[in-house]
C-alpha cells in the first residue's frame, strides 16, 4: 500500500545568485546543488529578500524551498519557490 506524501526541496545559499530579469520583472536563476542544477523563477518581491540580505548583513543565509517540478537536462525546476533570509551571526569566541 502506498501512502501519499508531500515532498519539499530546501536549498541553502549564502551568496547572491546572478539572476536574469524575465517577463514582468520576475528573476530567473539557477543554483548548483551538488551537481544538480535547480532552476527557478521568482517574483521581484521575493528576490528582493536576497538582495536586501546581501546589502544589510555582512554574513547571511537564505533557505529557498519549493516543490520539485519538471526535470531538465541536468536537474529540475523548483516550483512555487519561497525564500527566507537570516542574518548569520559570527560565533562568539569561547573564553578560556
Amino acid at each position: 500500500m502506498t501512502i501519499a506524501a508531500k515532498m519539499e526541496v530546501v536549498l541553502k545559499i549564502s551568496e547572491l545568485p546572478e539572476a536574469e530579469t524575465v517577463e514582468n520583472g520576475w528573476q530567473k536563476f539557477e543554483l548548483d546543488a551538488d551537481g544538480i542544477i535547480v532552476s527557478m523563477t521568482v517574483k521581484p518581491k521575493i528576490f528582493k529578500k536576497l538582495t536586501q540580505a546581501s546589502e544589510n548583513y555582512p554574513q547571511w543565509v537564505a533557505a529557498i524551498s519549493g516543490k520539485m517540478g519538471e526535470s531538465t537536462e541536468n536537474g529540475f525546476i523548483l516550483e512555487q519557490p519561497n525564500i527566507q533570509t537570516f542574518e548569520k551571526k559570527p560565533k562568539a569566541e569561547k573564553s578560556a
